[in-house]
């Protein structure tokens, strides 16, 4: 059993999980449709992992994707992704059950889910899919386990590069099975399931964070959920007077505000990663240290313009928009004066403009008292650019949980 994963929480989600048959109608097409008005449920993402363009894969294989939920609710669904293949892919069977450990499955937890009442979707390149719901229920801080059998892949997949997380592949279709015997491949990356979503109360919402690796979570320690959005997401749940309840981490290594790179620029992406997300009613923008670094020229007005976009964007959309200060990064092989002074005037501007409806100074939480151009040591995970765990701790536990909901 993992860390963090109460027996009678296991028990209670694996009964709720089977207390249901799944029933679906054969009408319900590729998007299952919401609650109906004045129902007062909502679906509310519970997972996400933004997808790029990654190299070609096998066919004829199964991915065995591990992921932790945020939100517990009930009607569990899936989001598969084919943003970014050139041909179509077939999925031709999947099942969402429950992690015992490793590749092993509590046994009883994995159940199939359809699309459109059918075992298996074909999804067009370029595209995304949503599974009908799941009936039953999932509980929050859930090791999740989504199993795919792909099948007619060509040419690039879509997924999560940088997952922090151990899942398994096997040649094949063996998604059915809850034993570990046939997943014998291990793997550090998410394939083709991009956010899982539940339904819960219209008073429950969640937070999507936009974000490069620090939010992805790089230096911090596999398969313990340390990213910072994991721990933020154990505090909202422990908060008994917040709302804000789910957590979806858009963060992207590498990613950039202004260009394209490692993954889309955050504002091409933006629609589908974070607004596109069921139930999200903050948005929390962390990112800009990939466009400054870089020797590209960005100015303070460039990236500043690109922060003005999201949030006059998120805010068209209904949602309340948070913004955090870019980190210190001394040390860093592309460190230099020119970046730094972009940093301090962009970091100025996110603190005084007004823009963001809260702001986060993730700068002044961890920097050293020092040397301001610089990290704390104590948080440093070792290359002057991303923080360990204990820095991811700090970064949640800076948040102020109020600063997530405005009035919308």
């Amino acid at each position: 059993m993992r860390a963090g994963f109460p027996r009678r929480g296991v028990a209670a989600a694996v009964a709720a999980l089977l207390c249901v048959p799944l029933v679906a109608s054969a009408a319900q097409a590729h998007t299952p449709p919401e609650p109906a008005a004045g129902a007062g449920r909502h679906f509310a993402v519970t997972w996400a992992a933004s997808a790029d363009r990654q190299g070609a894969g096998p066919a004829e294989r199964s991915y065995r994707l591990v992921v932790r939920t945020s939100v517990g609710g009930a009607a569990l669904r899936i989001r598969l992704t084919n943003a970014f293949g050139d041909h179509p892919v077939t999925f031709a069977s999947a099942y969402a059950g429950l992690q015992r450990q490793g590749a092993e499955l509590i046994r009883g937890s994995n159940r199939r889910l359809t699309f459109g009442g059918q075992p298996s979707v074909t999804v067009p390149a370029g595209e995304t899919v949503l599974s009908d719901p799941l009936p039953g229920k999932v509980a929050a801080q859930s090791d999740l386990v989504v199993s795919l059998y792909v099948t007619g892949a060509q040419g690039p997949t879509s997924g999560h590069g940088m997952a922090m997380q151990t899942s398994y592949a096997a040649a094949g279709d063996h998604a059915a099975e809850e034993a570990a015997t046939s997943w014998t491949d291990p793997m550090t990356s998410w394939y083709w399931l991009d956010a899982v979503s539940v339904q819960t109360s219209t008073a429950i919402s969640s937070v999507a964070v936009l974000g490069d690796s620090i939010t992805d979570g790089w230096a911090s320690s596999t398969d313990r959920n340390r990213r910072w959005p994991d721990y933020l997401s154990r505090r909202l749940q422990a908060a008994t007077d917040s709302p804000v309840k789910g957590v979806a981490n858009a963060g992207i290594s590498g990613n950039k505000v202004l260009a394209d790179g490692a993954g889309e620029a955050a504002l091409r992406r933006f629609d589908r990663d974070v607004l596109a997300q069921p139930g999200v009613g903050t948005v929390f923008v962390f990112e800009g240290i990939n466009d400054l670094k870089a020797h590209t020229g960005v100015t303070v007005d460039d990236l500043t313009t690109g922060y003005r976009q999201l949030a006059d964007r998120a805010h068209a959309a209904g949602t309340c928009v948070v913004g955090a200060t870019v980190m210190a990064y001394k040390g860093w092989y592309e460190y230099d004066v020119a970046g730094e002074t972009v940093r301090q005037g962009v970091n100025d501007w996110i603190r005084h403009s007004g823009v963001f409806d809260a702001v986060v100074d993730f700068d002044t939480i961890t920097r050293s008292p020092y040397d301001r151009q610089a990290l704390l040591p104590v948080f440093d995970g070792g290359d002057h650019l991303h923080p360990n765990d204990k820095g991811m701790q700090a970064m949640a536990d800076a948040v102020a949980l109020a600063a997530l909901r405005c009035h919308r």
